[in-house]
C-alpha cells in the first residue's frame, strides 16, 4: 500500500531530498527525458530537489509523493506549479511525475495525478499542460487519463543518452466549481 501526500518545504531540506534525488536517478537510469542525462549524480539530484524548498514554502510549488507504507520510501512523486502571471492564474503546469521502477504497474502514477489534479481544481485551478517524450509510456498513459494531445515538437528535449527527441504536449480541463469557462 501507498500514501499519497504533499511535501513541505522542511522535509524537502531533510532526508525527502535524498530519497527524491535516488527516485529522480532511477527513472534516468531507466530512460525517462525528464530534463538530465545519465549517469546522474544522487547526490547532484538531492541538492536539485532541495534547491525547490523555497518555491514550495512560498507556494509556488506544490509537490506530492507516493510513500510505502510502513516504509515511508518514496515511490513517486509529481509536482504542480502555477502560472503567476494575471492572464494565467486559472492554469499550471504539471511536472515530474516519476514512479520507481521497482514500484510500476501498481497505479502510482494515476493516483498521484488524481491528488494533483484534484488539488488544482480546489484551487481554481482549470487549465492544467505538461509535456512529456513522444512514444514513452508516460504518454500512453496521460492519454489514457484523459489528457489531450496538443501536439508534437520534434527534436525538442534529448534522452538520458543526449539523443535529440519529439516532446508531446497536452493539456487537461478541469471542473472547477463557479468558474466560467474561458474556452
Amino acid at each position: 500500500m501507498y500514501t499519497v501526500r504533499l511535501v513541505t518545504a522542511g522535509e524537502l531540506r531533510g532526508g525527502a531530498a535524498r530519497q527524491l534525488g535516488e527516485l529522480m536517478a532511477d527513472t534516468v537510469d531507466a530512460g525517462a527525458s525528464i530534463g538530465f542525462l545519465a549517469p546522474l549524480d544522487r547526490g547532484a539530484a538531492a541538492d536539485w530537489w532541495r534547491a525547490l524548498a523555497p518555491d514550495v514554502e512560498a507556494g509556488r510549488l506544490l509537490l506530492w509523493v507516493a510513500e510505502s507504507d510502513g516504509e515511508g520510501r518514496i515511490a513517486g512523486t509529481v509536482q504542480l506549479r502555477p502560472a503567476t502571471t494575471a492572464n494565467g492564474r486559472h492554469r499550471a503546469d504539471v511536472a515530474k511525475l516519476m514512479v520507481h521502477r521497482a514500484d510500476r504497474g501498481r497505479g502510482l502514477a494515476g493516483r498521484l495525478l488524481a491528488a494533483l489534479e484534484s488539488a488544482a481544481a480546489a484551487r481554481g485551478l482549470r487549465t492544467l499542460v505538461l509535456d512529456t517524450e513522444t512514444g514513452s509510456p508516460a504518454e500512453r498513459m496521460y492519454a489514457a487519463a484523459g489528457w489531450t494531445r496538443v501536439g508534437t515538437v520534434p527534436d525538442f528535449a534529448t534522452d538520458p543518452a543526449g539523443v535529440p527527441c519529439a516532446t508531446t504536449v497536452f493539456y487537461k480541463a478541469l471542473e472547477v466549481a463557479g468558474a466560467a469557462s474561458l474556452r
